[in-house]
């Protein structure tokens, strides 16, 4: 199994220099893979700006969006987004789609969630269609986001949590993708979100960026990984579980964040 790990681009307090060392000093590292995530209405950078900033300070790795909100932008547009990074990127770009769950992304961009898995829909195909050798992820948990994957995409993208739920997802994935009669097996993506030195910090993040969720933010706080024995023990769940690239995103924007997860990974 692959370990990538985000970049701080939703990060409180983190600017455009860390974010471009942090891509300096991870394609210097072990990472196979830098994830970004995305939202409108969020003190945060557009995932396709920062991502092509990436591409600019690296050799190597791979570069993701895990995920993407595809209908908040024009079909076009997106099209257009996903072919540039790939070309500028020289072919290192994986994109990774979902529909995104917050109503207030939607209505700053003028955009009715009615319709939304529709327009996704239609987006995967025209991609699909028209971008040769892009590697394409859908991210989701319902059966038409898994139907979505199986007919359009080269894997499964993965929302996060301990290993047992991202091994009922990836289990649904492939019987998707093999209900389809598709060849091999879908890629299986995931994730996970960590924290080495000032975890209440990296938990007030979560608390804030999730609180949409309600309640059920407590329960994404309890999975951040606050030790190398926990990044050691989820690694092995989900390489457990089949997974083949797992991204680990920082909730805290310090670059001895990233040293010490290359250190746990030692």
């Amino acid at each position: 199994m692959r370990i990538g790990v985000g970049l701080p681009t939703m990060t409180p307090g983190a600017d455009g220099a860390l974010v471009l060392e942090w891509a300096r000093r991870a394609d210097a590292g072990p990472f196979s893979s830098l994830g970004v995530l995305d939202r409108v209405v969020y003190d945060s950078f557009e995932p396709f700006a920062a991502l092509a900033a990436a591409a600019g300070a690296t050799e190597r790795i791979r570069l993701a969006t895990m995920i993407a909100i595809g209908p908040l932008r024009p079909t076009a547009l997106l099209a257009k987004q996903a072919a540039s990074l790939h070309s500028l990127s020289g072919g290192r770009f994986t994109l990774g789609l979902a529909l995104g769950a917050r109503a207030d992304d939607y209505e700053a961009a003028a955009v009715d969630m009615r319709g939304r898995g529709r327009k996704l829909t239609e987006q995967l195909a025209l991609i699909r269609g028209d971008l040769d050798g892009l590697e394409v992820l859908v991210g989701g948990g319902s059966g038409p986001a898994y139907a979505r994957m199986a007919r359009y995409a080269d894997g499964y993208a993965h929302g996060g949590g301990p290993p047992r739920a991202f091994a009922s997802a990836a289990s649904r994935a492939v019987a998707a993708w093999n209900d389809l009669g598709r060849p091999g097996q879908p890629l299986l993506w995931g994730q996970g979100y960590f924290t080495f030195g000032d975890v209440e910090r990296g938990n007030d993040y979560l608390r804030d960026y999730y609180a949409f969720t309600g309640p059920f933010a407590e329960r994404i706080v309890a999975t951040n990984l606050a030790s190398a024995r926990a990044i050691k023990d989820f690694i092995r769940g989900y390489e457990e579980a089949g997974c083949d690239e797992l991204v680990l995103f920082p909730t805290v924007a310090d670059l001895s964040e990233l040293e010490r997860l290359e250190d746990a990974l030692s």
